[in-house]
């Protein structure tokens, strides 16, 4: 019966657990009955809806642009943090945290105007091709994952992309890969300033970061942008706890999901060592919190 709903996932107790959830809350003569109004559903990006391997997509996206800035300003080539980004040497790269290569990218990123940079991010997904899995950045989601929005929507849900990653950089592309228009979007964001053109005002990017949205700053985000307490989030990381535990500290049914990177057939196999975006400490304390571990390997029988 369940082969029929979310088809990418395995019947595991996981997958029964989820459709359980979306059964319960959506009764409406059941005591865990939630309004519509309030079924707010909120995913993390990096490793939890698109791969983050070997670095998450918006630094491969900067990694091709740096090679054109370098090209009109040399001395990039031979200063830090530039030059480990420049030459892809990961040995480096992998030292950063998230923050320093966020902080990074929005220096690198050359566009002035928002539409610029839009621009500029449409050409990259035309074109660009994944460089361990050799195909395109739209093809980088996981399958499992676009199927539950689908049918977290299916059963009137709002979702919600609360990401670490660029908000500018996921917005042009969210409707397209996941379905989740791009004013439900929140990611790190960097700032801007505005600029006259005769009485016409004008966004300028400046190349510096505002926000950075990871850990405890993804709830101060979810407050303020959204206004509602989810009932239902997925991560993969240690920078995901706060929101996860966010969520289940809300009153009535609610439900909050990891996703365990367990596979190196299909994807990598990665947890606390990744310095950019570690899984440690939220796996440690899954268990006891009711966090719900899901298994790449044994709970998914697709990945992209």
């Amino acid at each position: 019966m369940t082969n029929n709903i979310l088809p990418s996932w395995n019947d595991t107790e996981i997958k029964r657990s989820v459709l359980k959830f979306i059964e319960r809350i959506s009764d409406k003569d059941s005591e865990d009955f939630i309004p519509e109004e309030n079924r707010i559903a909120v995913f993390d990006n990096d490793g939890t809806l698109w791969t983050e391997q070997p670095f998450p997509v918006q630094l491969l996206f900067a990694l091709d642009r740096i090679k054109e800035l370098a090209e009109l300003n040399p001395e990039m080539k031979n200063s830090q943090p530039f030059k480990a980004f420049i030459e892809k040497d990961i040995k480096t790269i992998s030292t950063f945290s998230k923050k320093d290569i966020m902080t990074f990218l929005f220096k690198t990123h050359d566009a002035k105007t928002p539409e610029e940079f839009e621009s500029n991010v449409k050409h990259w997904f035309e074109n660009a091709v994944h460089p361990r899995f050799k195909f395109s950045f739209y093809d980088s989601v996981f399958k499992p994952q676009v199927e539950l929005l689908q049918y977290l929507r299916e059963n009137d849900f709002k979702t919600f992309i609360v990401s670490g990653g660029g908000i500018n950089f996921m917005r042009v592309v969210s409707e397209k890969i996941y379905g989740i228009s791009s004013d439900r979007v929140i990611g790190s964001s960097g700032k801007t300033k505005i600029e006259y053109e005769g009485s016409k005002p004008l966004i300028t990017r400046l190349p510096e970061l505002g926000s950075f949205d990871d850990r405890e700053e993804k709830v101060n985000n979810i407050y303020l942008h959204i206004g509602k307490r989810p009932v239902f989030a997925f991560g993969n990381s240690d920078g995901d706890l706060a929101m996860l535990r966010y969520t289940l500290a809300g009153e009535g049914l609610k439900m909050a999901l990891l996703i365990h990177h367990d596979d190196s057939e299909r994807e990598v196999a990665y947890d606390k060592d990744f310095k950019i975006s570690p899984l440690k400490e939220a796996l440690d304390v899954a268990e006891a919190e009711g966090i719900n571990v899901v298994s790449m390997k044994n709970d998914w029988n697709k990945v992209f």
